[in-house]
């Protein structure tokens, strides 16, 4: 039962990224910067998690964080490129194409960290059914990108 529940609320949560792609680039229109409205979007998501962390009383190890290797940082910065290229996509190709397209670039790379156990808890090996997901998924798209 516990994985359904996970299973639902990660559907949810990418059911959302293509209702707040559309409102990050309307903001970017109305503000004539998508950049700024990536950054307030930023701002705005930190302001929530930390009202979160305050009302749950969600605590961390202060001092475990000298231990976190530095290439975890690059996180934050990764996650400001994928919101600000979606905003500056999302007018030019859609709401379908370029969710389509991340779901693409996400599926190929996750496989790849799957397979040679990379930022991963558990390995999953490539196989035919993996591959056949892979194609399907690219297919989709091109499907999207002609029609």
């Amino acid at each position: 039962m516990d994985k359904f529940i996970w299973i639902i609320l990660v559907a949810l949560a990418g059911s959302l990224l293509p209702i707040q792609a559309g409102l990050n680039t309307k903001m970017g229109k109305e503000i004539a910067s998508p950049v700024w409205a990536s950054l307030i979007s930023f701002v705005v998501g930190a302001i929530v998690l930390l009202i979160y962390v305050t009302v749950t009383k969600n605590s961390f190890q202060l001092s475990g964080i000298k231990h976190v290797p530095t290439y975890t940082w690059t996180a934050g910065a990764l996650g400001a490129f994928y919101v600000t290229v979606v905003v500056l996509a999302f007018p030019k190709l859609g709401p379908a194409l370029t969710f389509g397209l991340i779901v693409a670039g996400q599926l190929m790379i996750s496989l790849l960290l799957d397979h040679f156990n990379i930022l991963v808890h558990q390995q999953h090996s490539i196989n035919l059914y993996r591959i056949i997901g892979m194609l399907l998924i690219i297919a989709g798209v091109v499907l999207i990108r002609k029609f």
